[in-house]
């Protein structure tokens, strides 16, 4: 599993290093790292190390320093390394005198955009992990200067001008091809906007002892695959679970169509539907359980997904808040729902909504949403009580008391935004919480499993709700059988 911790979380790590280790044992480490990615990089980009042009941007801060002794490193083997202290009088003094007797130079700001153009690599080592709001404004013109460069761009634990605790991008920003973070993912490098940014993340293990909780954690095909619902011989269709989906309506029959795919390949051993499209289900799926007497008379299950295409069916969605087993509630649902019925409910309760559907229950702008992330998502598991899953090329899942880490999920592709796709994905995780998992694990795997179908499905290529279910199964094998080392 991938973890990211808070920056005080880190910031307290770091300290506790440095008081027991050597004097800049810490920053050494962190620039043998960066110097060994660097160099990696070089060789992709001109093909050696030897004669290959590097600019450091180099801030007040320790990720100037660790620039530099990285820097230092590249110069003793033969690169042609020039620095670009924008603070000089604040520049990292042993960094700066380790690359000058490596053979390194130091140029003004006012010929950095110069170089940059002619550089091979640039490493933005500008602002640190306390950075927030953006870059400022002397920096921003070497940022537009890296983004039009030919150079491979590495950012210092992270690019200057995201938020390293949130994600957030309040202004101007470094966009790099390779963020090396030290110690600890960031949650920012992990949550977009800022993940965009970022690029690949290498981590550098710098020795931190990491105490308490992560904030963020991501699963990876080994906790997908221990998570996973497998039937046992003993196993029936009800012992597995049974998921009724209270969807669609005249105008959305399609809508239920698609959650009905996405949860019979969820793992539960049967799907109830219910609703005004049990014609067009049924011809799709005739192993569906058809009813159109409401939720209150579909008989027994073991979870409800209500919501998708429901329009403004409110009865029903009322129905099944009332059911004492857990629910999912997505799309119209989460417009439908009583905030006060949600939040007294005793069973688990998973709301799925994108970024529009979360800001029209905060009550904030969407692009509000679309930059606070993370706070969002917190604050909506808050208020309602509910374990929340916002969608999106992250996809967040909080759980309702905060006590544990948001699970980040980026198993996607850009093609699963497309009509329907949400529809899969509920009754995808609606079916993972019939089969007996709780909601953050049901959100946060039915996530996975979409996401990684949506890329199997697309292959690089427009894709179709309908392809993305049919994917789910190739998906679900996979992390099997990476798991079991097939």
């Amino acid at each position: 599993m991938r973890t990211a911790y808070s920056v005080e979380t880190v910031r307290t790590a770091e300290r506790e290093s440095m008081a027991r280790l050597p004097e800049g044992a810490l920053m050494q480490r962190a620039a043998a790292g960066l110097a060994a990615t660097c160099a990696e990089l070089l060789g992709q980009v001109s093909g050696r190390v030897y004669g290959s042009r590097v600019v450091l941007l180099v801030g007040s801060g320790d990720n100037g320093g660790d620039a530099l002794y990285a820097g230092a490193r590249l110069a003793r083997r033969g690169a042609g390394v020039t620095a670009v202290p924008l603070a000089p009088e604040r520049a990292h003094a042993g960094g700066l005198a380790a690359l000058r007797r490596a053979g390194g130079r130091v140029a003004s700001p006012a010929v950095a955009e110069e170089l940059i153009e002619r550089a091979d690599l640039v490493v933005d080592g500008i602002v640190g992990i306390g950075g927030e709001g953006g870059l400022r404004p002397e920096a921003v013109p070497l940022a537009e200067a890296a983004g039009r460069a030919r150079a491979a761009v590495v950012a210092v634990d992270l690019p200057s001008g995201v938020d390293a605790g949130t994600g957030e991008v309040r202004g101007a920003a470094f966009r790099a091809d390779v963020t090396v973070t030290f110690g600890a993912h960031k949650p920012g490098l992990l949550i977009d906007p800022a993940r965009e940014y970022a690029g690949s993340v290498r981590l550098v293990d710098i020795g931190l002892a990491l105490p308490g909780e992560p904030e963020l954690e991501a699963l990876q095909h080994a906790d997908v695959a221990r998570l996973l619902p497998v039937p046992g011989a003993e196993s029936d269709k009800y012992r597995r679970g049974v998921v009724g989906i209270a969807a669609g309506s005249a105008r959305y029959p399609g809508a239920a169509v698609l959650a009905v795919s996405g949860a019979l390949r969820g793992g539960a051993g049967a799907v109830r539907y219910v609703g005004p499209a049990g014609d067009a289900v049924i011809a799709r799926f005739p192993e569906t359980l058809v009813s159109d007497q409401g939720p209150e008379r579909a008989g027994r299950v073991q979870a409800w997904v209500v919501g998708p295409g429901a329009g403004d069916d409110a009865e029903t969605v009322a129905q099944v808040l009332a059911a004492e087993v857990p629910v999912l509630i997505d799309a119209d649902g989460l417009r439908l729902a009583d905030a006060e019925a949600v939040r007294a409910r005793t069973a688990p309760t998973l709301m799925t909504p994108h970024a529009g559907e979360a800001a029209a229950l905060l009550g904030v702008g969407r692009a509000e949403v679309e930059r606070a992330r993370l706070a969002s998502v917190r604050e909506l598991a808050r208020r309602y009580g509910a374990a929340v899953l916002l969608k999106g090329s992250t996809t967040l899942v909080a759980g309702p008391d905060g006590s544990r880490p948001v699970r980040v999920n980026s198993t996607g592709t850009p093609w699963l935004a497309t009509a329907g796709s949400g529809d899969v994905l509920s009754g995808l995780a609606g079916s993972l919480l019939a089969a007996g998992l709780p909601a953050v694990d049901a959100g946060s795997v039915g996530a996975y499993l979409h996401g990684l179908a949506g890329r199997f499905a697309a292959a690089g290529a427009p894709v179709g709700a309908h392809d993305v279910a049919l994917a789910v199964r190739r998906a679900w094998r996979e992390v099997g059988e990476v798991h079991r080392g097939a």
